[in-house]
């Protein structure tokens, strides 16, 4: 983090925003990359920490670089496709969780199930509803 005037043990503004809403996700349910970014550019900040946000992409860079202590299976692509080099321990989690899940398409190579997005999609708000 050379130049930012962070120390290594110091995660970025952003990076913690992304994380603490990872964490809020219910058991069960799912947010997309752009469903984060979109709370975070709607939501305001803690008071001191800076409103610079991104889009998916960044939100998707920050759960690869620090996701590993939050729920990370929780925050997924917006076509329900797993995350690829950890389908399985995500699938675990989400079977553990009672996510809900569609088969795998007849002519798909690695039978992998997919997130009901429908279903499972997650709209931020505390009674659990699913978004639109």
């Amino acid at each position: 983090m050379s130049g930012t005037g962070e120390t290594a043990d110091e995660l970025p503004a952003y990076a913690e925003r992304v994380l603490a809403v990872a964490e809020l996700i219910p058991a069960g349910r799912v947010m997309t990359y752009g469903d984060v970014a979109e709370w975070l550019r709607d939501e305001e900040p803690p008071e001191g920490l800076p409103t610079a946000g991104g889009g998916p992409r960044q939100v998707g860079r920050v759960m690869a670089l620090y996701g590993g202590a939050v729920p990370w299976w929780r925050v997924v692509r917006a076509d329900g496709r797993l995350l690829p080099g950890s389908e399985l321990r995500a699938l675990a989690h989400y079977r553990e969780e009672g996510t809900p899940l569609r088969a795998a398409a007849q002519e798909a190579e690695d039978h992998v199930p997919r997130l009901d997005m429908r279903r499972a999609r997650w709209d931020g708000q505390q009674n659990g509803g699913a978004a639109p």
